[in-house]
């Protein structure tokens, strides 16, 4: 096989190359660290006009991105951050409130990140963690984290933050196992069996449950292999199933051991209830795309008029639609001057001082009270 081409000559040889990518990291890291600093420079934009924020509806407000007792930022600042940096407005919105919430509520952790001890992905990995805590419980966290957040595993994380839930937060932590529990399912798909006659067996199950249900098939398995079976163990623990299910097998657990159970497992109605949440259906959407269309024989539609493809866009998106000329300047509602988009930059148009001009069938052009320009597709 013949070698690639080097795109950098003067970077041959190993010791050379790998230099260079050393440095190379430090400035993509270093950068980073800068950013993810001005993000929460950017985050202190003041709101325009507070009275109105509070009295007119529409207007730009304040938003809480980050966790209890960070600082509420302008609203409508998010949009020129997240197209600055090349984010989604929803994504810039969530880098800069981990931003915020590491600088104000984690401050050790701020500090480690802007010495270049932790990297910034780390950190925001924290502050996602946090942020449903109370202050207290973010403090906790930070304290014990904080020295250990270059090496920390997401296993250790998720401990210490539940653990800081629980003792500063009861209540919610109460709610969430709760919530937690109503998520359990077991599922047999019977439905798509492989060739060879076997099908797959999946669920959910509360741990005391399933250190049951492993004990016997434990239990199973051997008595099968005492019984001469020669099979492997995962074979005749998948074995010991069925028997169990078939009433072959007894289950080794001691059932005078009561354990609380939710109402809709041992609730004395004749009809139970599931815990689980019903399954979803989708359907294919009408009109039928090119391929639905193939398998089903139906023929191709006849194709819109260029005033039809432009409603037909606009109708069926899951989007509002907003007027790309003001509707107060003169622009007409119809599908020539609508473009779908969601209340939050309807109101960046209407409200925020942004401009919005259609430059081509899909194609538009975003410019924001600073001046910068965005186009996007639509």
């Amino acid at each position: 096989m013949a070698a690639l081409p080097l795109t950098h000559p003067d970077l041959d040889g190993p010791g050379v190359l790998l230099a260079a990518l050393e440095a190379n990291h430090g400035v993509l890291a270093g950068a980073e660290v800068a950013q993810f600093e001005m993000a929460t420079e950017w985050a202190a934009h003041p709101v325009d006009d507070l009275d109105d924020a509070a009295t007119v509806e529409g207007t730009e407000g304040e938003l809480a991105i980050a966790g209890p007792g960070a600082p509420l930022v302008a609203e409508f600042c998010v949009a020129d951050f997240a197209l600055a940096v090349g984010l989604t407005t929803y994504a810039g919105r969530d880098y800069l409130g981990d931003a915020v919430e590491v600088r104000y509520r984690l401050p050790r952790l701020w500090e480690r990140v802007m010495a270049g001890q932790v990297a910034v992905w780390r950190a925001r990995k924290i502050a996602r963690q946090t942020m449903s805590l109370p202050l207290e419980g973010a403090e906790h966290v930070d304290r014990h984290l904080a020295p250990v957040a270059h090496r920390l595993t997401w296993a250790q994380l998720e401990r210490t933050v539940e653990a800081a839930r629980a003792t500063f937060d009861p209540v919610e932590a109460e709610h969430r196992r709760l919530l937690a529990a109503e998520g359990r399912f077991f599922d047999v798909d019977t439905h798509t069996p492989s060739l060879a006659g076997t099908t797959t067996v999946r669920g959910e199950l509360d741990l005391a449950d399933a250190l049951d249900l492993d004990h016997a098939l434990t239990v199973g398995a051997q008595r099968l292999a005492d019984l001469g079976c020669a099979e492997t163990l995962d074979v005749r623990r998948a074995m010991a199933a069925g028997a169990l299910a078939r009433g072959d097998l007894m289950l080794p657990c001691r059932v005078a051991q009561s354990r609380s159970r939710p109402q809709s497992l041992g609730s004395s109605s004749s009809t139970p209830t599931c815990p689980r949440k019903p399954w979803l259906v989708w359907r294919t959407p009408a009109p039928m795309c090119s391929w639905a269309r193939s398998r089903a024989g139906a023929p191709p539609p006849p194709a819109p008029s260029a005033s039809a493809r432009c409603w037909i866009w606009v109708s069926t998106s899951r989007c509002p639609a907003t007027h790309v000329n003001p509707w107060d300047q003169g622009g007409p509602t119809c599908s020539c001057n609508l473009v779908p988009a969601c209340r939050f930059h309807h109101r960046l148009k209407t409200r925020g001082g942004w401009r919005l001009e259609r430059v081509g069938h899909r194609l538009f052009t975003w410019t924001s009270p600073h001046g910068r320009t965005y186009t996007r597709h639509t």
